[in-house]
């Protein structure tokens, strides 16, 4: 499936006269096969081993193309690197606080926010963006560990303590 993915953004780019270098293949390739929404450093540090003489700037260079054909959307959260998602249909990111990490859903009938924001602001809405924040499963079980932790330190400094 995701070799097929691969294959038609290829004739996709090929439609768009875009010449196709064995290292925009392996971004593009990478992209579509880790759906982790990578920066442009993790995507440069998953490939160079392969293209030993590849720069960061022509990561940067193809996903801005990427993005300009609407392959990708680069997406911005303020942690002063952007990260990419291959776009194949239209979802939302669901975000960690303490680790980052971004992970896609899909929820159906977020289109008509555009109606409404249009009706309710007078603008040309032609697009959204839902991203939900909050604590993602590893994180989340880590810090009920950090504290269930805490809360056995205390009970037992308690009991110490009743004790003398």
């Amino acid at each position: 499936m995701e070799n097929q993915i691969v294959q038609q953004a290829i004739e996709q780019l090929k439609d768009e006269n875009v010449r196709i270098t064995p290292q925009r293949y392996a971004i593009l390739e990478y992209l579509i096969e880790h759906r982790s929404h990578p920066t442009a450093d993790e995507i440069y540090h998953a490939i160079e081993t392969r293209f030993p003489n590849i720069s960061v700037a022509t990561v940067y260079n193809n996903l801005r193309l990427f993005t300009k054909i609407g392959f990708v959307d680069e997406m911005s959260y303020g942690d002063n690197f952007s990260r990419f998602d291959f776009v194949t249909e239209p979802h939302y990111h669901a975000i960690c606080r303490e680790c980052g990490k971004v992970t896609d859903f899909f929820y159906p009938g977020l289109e008509d926010v555009e109606t409404a924001a249009s009706q309710l602001t007078g603008y040309q809405i032609d697009d959204h963006r839902l991203e939900v924040y909050g604590l993602c499963p590893e994180c989340a079980a880590k810090k009920e560990a950090a504290q269930n932790k805490e809360l056995k330190e205390a009970a037992v400094k308690k009991a110490s303590a009743f004790e003398k």
